[in-house]
């Protein structure tokens, strides 16, 4: 998709040619289009800019209009607030004034509480989820995980990515219990209930005769979300189902339908660990941005596949990779961060870099980049890239050092991080307390800020 982003920029610049784009991917929209038209209702409205823009404009719409559509106000007013708040390359496209953004979102509320879901997560997950302890395991012929260790806690959430064949659903798997490693062993909370969303629907097909809200009722009656108790009904109203479709046979449903009705059946059931591989697939910008608005009040462990940046950005904490050599990569830089690792692997030539999910043609057929490029963002190093400076093997193996005591001191600070909050959840009463674990809580950021920036370049020594 990066790939694809900047070929697109650079083939169709402005005044060199026009491109129509139908796609649900918002990430791709905000990096490749400069006009935004939504079709409903028979209509077509025209926004200046992409995603961002056009969330922004069609808000600053609804209000000036008075819209009385309250849920979809709320909605909108909540995407906005995020994007806002967002990375800066997002708020750079729209065209209209600040200040009246500013004033529509003027009293939103962060889209999580992070302290509050992550005193809720311990209290209903205790201190042990999932451990991953020295795993490894192969599947056709190929090593996907060699002694990985990786221990995933309350209120944790993840987003995986990878090129297409890495592991990442493997990875699910072994998580589930429905998947034995060759080697190490997954040990799991003794209050652990995962549910897991697989990229298929095929769990429908026993309930296929039964409605909609017949299925969720089948589950549960009731459910509480980010605090507020929901009916069957109202979840999946919520959840982008109308009064009508509410009503239709399973049978008779979309593919996108079918895809949010599984996750509905799959949080009624309140896990307080969930798997998502890929949720993204078959569902429009709304219905994307109502599974984050659900998400953002759901109190436990999140593990998410996928391949829509914007989702990844927008409802997890943190990101891993697997790079294809069998290893999870934290990435402290997120997206941004595997991208490159992907382009310096290709452009030294690594075996690993093309060899899961992607062939060597693909690679060496990727075009040259745009050294300095803000939308820098593919996975190759294409023709007439610059040749990767030679290092010593003692200065890789001291930068590979410097990572693993970077990587070990900034998994410390997130368990200090996790016991500040803790007691900050303690002693809410006791304002001279909160302000010393502030004090702390600052101090442990600077020093995290300081680690990554240090990780980075090491990285980049080390690759």
């Amino acid at each position: 998709m990066a790939w694809l982003a900047e070929h697109l920029v650079q083939r169709f610049a402005r005044g060199s040619g026009a491109l129509v784009v139908v796609t649900h991917d918002r990430w791709f929209l905000d990096a490749v289009c400069t006009r935004t038209w939504e079709v409903h209702d028979g209509v077509v409205d025209q926004y200046d800019g992409g995603y961002a823009a056009y969330v922004l404009a069609r808000a600053e719409r609804a209000r000036t209009a008075a819209v009385t559509e309250e849920k979809r106000q709320n909605l909108l007013r909540k995407e906005l607030a995020w994007l806002r708040r967002g990375a800066p390359a997002r708020t750079s496209k729209p065209k209209f004034r600040i200040d009246a953004a500013n004033a529509l979102i003027a009293d939103e509320p962060p889209p999580r509480d992070s302290l509050e879901l992550s005193r809720m997560a311990t209290a209903r997950l205790g201190k042990d989820v999932l451990d991953v302890e020295g795993v490894t395991l192969a599947l056709g012929g190929r090593t996907l995980l060699d002694d990985v260790t990786w221990r995933i806690g309350p209120g944790d959430r993840y987003g995986l990515v990878g090129v297409n064949g890495a592991g990442k659903t493997s990875l699910l798997r072994l998580l589930s219990g429905r998947l034995s490693p060759d080697s190490g062993r997954v040990k799991r909370g003794k209050t652990v209930q995962v549910a897991e969303l697989r990229q298929d629907v095929e769990d429908l097909d026993e309930v296929a005769d039964l409605r909609v809200v017949e299925v969720v009722e089948a589950e549960k009656r009731s459910v509480v979300v980010g605090g507020k108790e929901l009916t069957a009904a109202q979840l999946v109203e919520r959840l982008g189902f109308t009064r009508d479709r509410a009503r239709t046979p399973v049978r008779d449903l979309s593919g996108g339908e079918r895809r949010r009705l599984s996750l509905l059946r799959l949080l009624v059931g309140e896990p307080n660990v969930l798997l998502l591989d890929e949720p993204t697939n078959d569902l429009d910008t709304d219905t994307l941005a109502a599974l984050e608005d659900l998400l953002d009040g759901w109190p436990g462990t999140l593990i998410v596949v996928s391949h829509d940046r914007y989702l990844l950005e927008r409802v997890c904490d943190r990101q891993l990779a697997l790079l294809g050599d069998g290893h999870l990569r934290d990435l402290p830089g997120g997206v941004e961060e595997y991208l490159a690792l992907r382009r310096a692997a290709l452009a030294a030539g690594s075996p690993t870099a093309s060899s899961a999910g992607s062939s060597s043609a693909v690679s060496s057929a990727l075009p040259a980049r745009v050294a300095g490029s803000s939308s820098d963002e593919t996975a190759g190093a294409g023709a007439g890239a610059a040749p990767a400076p030679t290092r010593s093997a003692a200065e890789v193996r001291t930068a590979r050092k410097e990572i693993a005591r970077i990587e070990r001191r900034l998994a410390k600070i997130t368990e200090l991080e996790a016991a500040l909050h803790a007691q900050l959840a303690e002693q809410a009463t006791d304002y001279a307390a909160i302000q010393r674990l502030d004090t702390e809580l600052r101090a442990l950021a600077a020093e995290r800020d300081e680690l990554e920036e240090a990780w980075l370049e090491a990285a980049e020594l080390a690759t």
